[in-house]
């Protein structure tokens, strides 16, 4: 005992140890990540000097998220200084905009390095993201004085504002079979995180990557006595085409067999299919293997 004292007394004597700097290794989640630099008070002059000028975009700004943020701190929240900079010289320069940072005459690298300031945390992933590598900057989607949507400060709703760029998407929602995404029941968002994530196309990332589709499929979830490999191998997306189909139930091809051939084929004939089991001209290979997702009472998934 007296030996594992004397450790731990040497041990925060160590440059940096500190209480939180453990907590900040231990658990993440106790840190609180921001790579917002360091400015010099003596710059700032206050929001209300700003709305001297800027009348028209101070009165927009009553509801904005960030202004709420502001009147928690009791005026030493998010202002228009914690974006734009201390604004000292711009005002003793009669309103010089070179005095001032403009958001939007910054390239994208600066202007997610603004916002990434307050909210890197959020978004730890998001410099990685094909949006971040591609230049899609966050005023690429929000917008902070003018946003047409109270959610997340959007320029427009889902999916239109996704659609904007990724119109090879949308038509895969007006086929016959699709989610109901043009409907509004389902969101982008709700399958993608456009901040980024560690899979491709910017799907959600879980423990358990099938959770994407089965938080809403609960009824496929299981977890069942009988798994169905391929299901936990390579994913629903494995038999479904997630956005939209001409196939019912979202399947990759027409024919249910074939689908289920691309893994199972050839059926010897000595088995219980018999000869040409599987076949285009056969009865569906799901007439009888009902519970194709998994099974709690049969190997071969049969109700």
């Amino acid at each position: 005992m007296k030996r594992f004292l004397l450790c731990m007394a040497l041990i925060a004597l160590l440059p940096g140890f500190t209480s939180q700097g453990y907590a900040a290794s231990g658990n993440k989640k106790a840190a609180v990540v921001t790579n917002a630099p360091a400015q010099n008070p003596a710059d700032f002059v206050g929001s209300d000097v700003c709305a001297t000028c800027h009348a028209e975009v101070a009165k927009k700004f009553g509801d904005n998220p960030h202004s709420k943020l502001a009147l928690l701190h009791n005026g030493t929240g998010a202002t228009c200084e914690s974006c734009h900079g201390g604004g000292k010289a711009h005002v003793e320069s009669g309103g010089d905009v070179t005095k001032i940072k403009q958001i939007s005459k910054l390239a994208p690298k600066q202007v997610d390095e603004t916002c990434l300031g307050c909210h890197a945390a959020a978004h730890p992933n998001f410099d990685r993201s094909p949006h971040g590598k591609a230049g899609v900057s966050c005023t690429s989607c929000h917008s902070v004085h003018n946003a047409g949507t109270e959610v997340k400060l959007l320029k427009v709703d889902q999916p239109k504002l996704c659609f904007t760029c990724h119109t090879d998407v949308k038509p895969s929602f007006d086929m016959p079979f699709h989610h109901k995404v043009n409907e509004g029941l389902v969101k982008c968002s709700d399958c993608h995180d456009a901040h980024g994530t560690f899979t491709a196309n910017n799907v959600r990332s879980t423990a358990d990557m099938n959770l994407v589709c089965t938080k809403c499929h609960a009824e496929t979830r299981g977890p069942f006595v009988f798994e169905h490999a391929v299901i936990k191998g390579e994913g629903c997306m494995s038999c479904h085409t997630p956005h939209g189909s001409q196939n019912p139930r979202l399947l990759n091809v027409a024919n249910i067999n074939q689908l289920c051939n691309q893994c199972h084929s050839p059926v010897s004939a000595s088995t219980v299919h018999g000869m040409n089991a599987g076949s285009a001209d056969r009865p569906p290979c799901i007439s009888c293997h009902t519970m194709i997702h998994g099974s709690n009472v049969n190997p071969a998934f049969i109700r």
